[in-house]
């Protein structure tokens, strides 16, 4: 099976304890793990943890029935989803991956907005993710061991370095240092096909 976070994340949770998706969903967005991997869709765990049982990772356990609930099937790891999800991390930390993200898409086409329309815009990038710093520094509950809490660590020094470095192209937008307009753009095309 083709790695992926979600899949990781659905892998771990059934180390801790079989689980039905439902269940998973509430421990993800209640542990703040949503901000590692998309479940914004109802769907996506229930998605991936077909493939995970399809795949022979994961396997339905027993089916139980609460009054007035529908009928909810509890899911437990395989020998070899516990291989497999140790296997993954030991290739996910060495190894950067190939990731796509939108914002240094965004910065190559800067040359199509004008100066002051891109620091308007960075300001509010400034805000957002301030905003979202604020917000991971503040979930970690008191006395959590560090352990469970590096990959909000993490996030949260990538944002103070994008953080540093925003207000530093911000600081060159407003002092002239970093400018351009047509000539330039036209004169860079030229020298530089």
């Amino acid at each position: 099976m083709k790695r992926s976070p979600l899949a990781m994340l659905l892998l771990a949770l059934l180390v801790e304890a079989p689980m039905h998706p439902y269940r998973m969903q509430q421990v993800i967005k209640e542990r703040g793990q949503d901000q590692l991997v998309n479940v914004a869709q109802r769907n996506s765990v229930y998605q991936a943890l077909d493939r995970l049982v399809r795949e022979g990772l994961a396997r339905a356990g027993e089916t139980t029935r609460e009054a007035g609930r529908p009928e909810r099937t509890v899911y437990e790891i395989t020998e070899e989803g516990s291989a497999t999800l140790r296997r993954w991390l030991l290739e996910m930390l060495p190894a950067p991956a190939r990731e796509f993200p939108e914002f240094p898409v965004a910065l190559a086409f800067l040359a199509m907005l004008t100066p002051p329309e891109t620091r308007h815009l960075l300001d509010r990038r400034i805000d957002a993710v301030t905003e979202r710093l604020a917000a991971i520094e503040a979930q970690a509950p008191p006395g959590l061991p560090r352990l469970f809490l590096l990959e909000d660590e993490y996030r949260a020094a990538l944002l103070r370095a994008e953080l540093d470095w925003l207000r530093g192209v911000v600081r060159d937008l407003d002092d002239g240092t970093l400018t351009w307009d047509l000539t330039l753009i036209q004169e860079t095309l030229a020298r530089f096909p």
